[in-house]
């Protein structure tokens, strides 16, 4: 067992009684045999803490606080971690009982990289969207940092970076509610070598209450602030990336989930974002005629979208 550096694995927790056994023994259950548990119960109300705390393994270590939020618990997690890797697993998510294992080879076979990334599998979503996935080899892709900054290519439970990594460019960002882990990943797979394990070994497990991917336009306004968040920190992908190809990749993202939203007549989200893109004067005329009846009250939207429907 000594010859396996320590991997620690984070979870936080709030209010995720009803699915936190079945991923802390997605843990207990990996055949990597060196590994820590740290459980962040984030002020959860429900029965969490009583299922955390009748685990009878040395290898779980509990922090009880107060709600902080996940960056804040993750943070906090992080610095207590003794492990030289790092994964992240949600109180509701899963993994295959070898992820953790060949994920570890990665750096074997490569002993530079500093993350280590595979495929996943959306559990639980309607109409046939939750098949297999596996990402592309982005360190083999000449347009890398183009692919990493246009969208978070993997979640956050598909990967296994070095904790060293993590340190080093300060954790997550706590001001953030969303897309934290998608700037974690900007900020680490831009500058250093990262390795796919193409094979899928993360679940992500959708179900009724409250997820942080639920809110659309959060979501999508979140992904934009990161993205601007690195570009102040690291500005030399101005110079790197042309200014139309940049703002195609930030703004027309942006404006891309709007469109998705009012094609699929979610129109609270949709006028959110427009709003937002708006504000930034980004779009053609055309988007501009699609975007601008957001400026007008909900009601008469709303009238109007119905008699385009009809």
């Amino acid at each position: 067992m000594t010859d396996f550096p320590l991997i620690s694995v984070v979870m936080p927790c709030f209010n995720g009684a009803e699915f936190l056994g079945r991923s802390i023994d997605s843990v207990f259950e990996q055949t990597y045999p060196h590994l820590e548990l740290i459980v962040v119960n984030d002020g959860s109300t429900d029965g969490s803490l009583a299922l955390l705390n009748a685990i009878q393994d040395s290898r779980l270590i509990l922090i009880n606080q107060q709600n902080t939020g996940v960056c804040k618990a993750r943070n906090r997690a992080i610095r207590q971690a003794k492990g030289e890797f790092i994964a992240f697993l949600d109180a509701d998510d899963t993994w295959e009982p070898d992820c953790l294992f060949k994920l570890y080879q990665a750096f074997i076979k490569q002993p530079e990289t500093v993350l280590a990334y595979c495929g996943w599998q959306n559990i639980g979503l309607s109409g046939g969207r939750g098949a297999p996935f596996i990402p592309p080899d982005y360190q083999r892709q000449s347009n890398k940092l183009e692919c990493l900054f246009e969208n978070c290519c993997w979640p956050i439970h598909a990967t296994l970076t070095r904790r060293l990594a993590i340190e080093q460019v300060g954790g997550f960002d706590e001001s953030l509610l969303t897309s934290e882990d998608f700037l974690l990943w900007l900020k680490i797979a831009s500058q250093q070598l990262i390795c796919l394990v193409p094979e899928v070994l993360a679940y992500y497990h959708f179900h009724e209450g409250l997820q942080a991917t639920q809110n659309t336009a959060k979501t999508a306004i979140n992904h934009w602030l990161a993205q601007k968040k690195f570009l102040q920190q690291d500005p030399t992908l101005k110079a790197t990336l042309d200014e139309k190809l940049l703002a195609k990749l930030m703004h027309g993202e942006l404006l891309r989930r709007g469109y998705d939203c009012y094609w699929k007549r979610d129109l609270k989200a949709a006028r959110t974002i427009f709003k937002a893109v708006m504000k930034i004067g980004y779009g053609s005329l055309q988007d501009w005629k699609y975007m601008l009846p957001s400026v007008l009250p909900y009601f008469i939207h709303s009238a109007l979208l119905n008699k385009i429907d009809s």
